[in-house]
Order: C-alpha cells, then structure tokens, then sequence
C-alpha cells in the first residue's frame, strides 16, 4: 500500500469522495482548493483530502474508504500519513467535521487522537440542498474535533 499525491481525479475517485460527502458541488470545491491523496495497492482503496484554513491550521474535509477494504485500519493509515504531511508543512492544528449522528467517524477520529471542540448546529441544513440519512437519523449538526500537532 502507498500514499501518493493526486493531481487528477478519475472515477474511482470520485465514487470514494462522494460515498463520503454526497455534494458533488462541495467536493468539486474543496478538491481544486486542497491537496488529495489517494491510498493504493493495485487499486484506489482509500481517499482524503485536505484543505488549509487558517494560518498553521489543515482541515480534513474528506477520508473515505472502500465499503469491502473498511475495517483494516487503511482510515487510520491515511489519518496518520495526514499528521505527517502537515506537520511538514509547518502546521500546528489538523481539524475534522463530521456529521453528529457518524458513531464510527467519531471513534475514528478520537482514536487517532482528535477532541471535540464545538457543534456547528444545522451545518448539514444549510449547506446541503437534500436532507443526509446517517444511522437512521436526519443529519442536522456537524461535530467540530482537533488536534494539536
């Protein structure tokens, strides 16, 4: 396995960035704006990207992995090679939203090391044209975590 830069994004890349952010438009967005990388072996198994947002601050706007490669751990792999990257870039604070009713991405997340920092209420609502089912529920607000690098 190996994490490369991504210059271009093909299909198979598109399938992962939008199995995790169903806004083509946002993704589209954040994409020409940040840098993507994309984990492989023979093929695309996983996918992130990450935006800069403040000064010393990056912001992981997307980490999606494929459905029949979840649970190896590749999330965390591209969560860590993230840490690197940025503390080479000379960046102090990685942040991460993700949607409040996302059990498994919270777990992720705080695993690797994240802490909850605030709600954006009724994120989801304002930002997204149709209404996200997530676990069940209608995704209204968006979890807030970082880390200190």
């Amino acid at each position: 396995m190996k994490i490369t830069p991504i210059t271009q994004l093909e299909e198979a890349h598109y399938e992962l960035l939008l199995d995790a952010d169903p806004s083509k438009k946002l993704v589209d967005d954040y994409t020409q704006r940040g840098h993507v990388f994309a984990l492989t072996d023979s093929e695309t198994v996983g996918i992130m990207v990450l935006i800069p947002t403040r000064p010393d601050t990056l912001e992981l706007v997307n980490i999606a992995v494929r459905e029949d490669s979840r649970g190896k751990g590749y999330a965390q792999k591209l969560i860590a090679f993230a840490f690197e990257f940025a503390k080479e870039q000379g960046i102090k604070t990685m942040e991460v939203g993700t949607g409040s009713t996302g059990y498994e991405q919270l777990h992720l997340y705080q695993k690797c090391g994240f802490r909850m920092t605030w709600i954006d209420r009724d994120f989801f609502v304002r930002h997204y044209d149709e209404e996200i089912i997530d676990n069940g529920i209608v995704l209204n607000d968006m979890v807030r975590l970082s880390i200190d690098l």
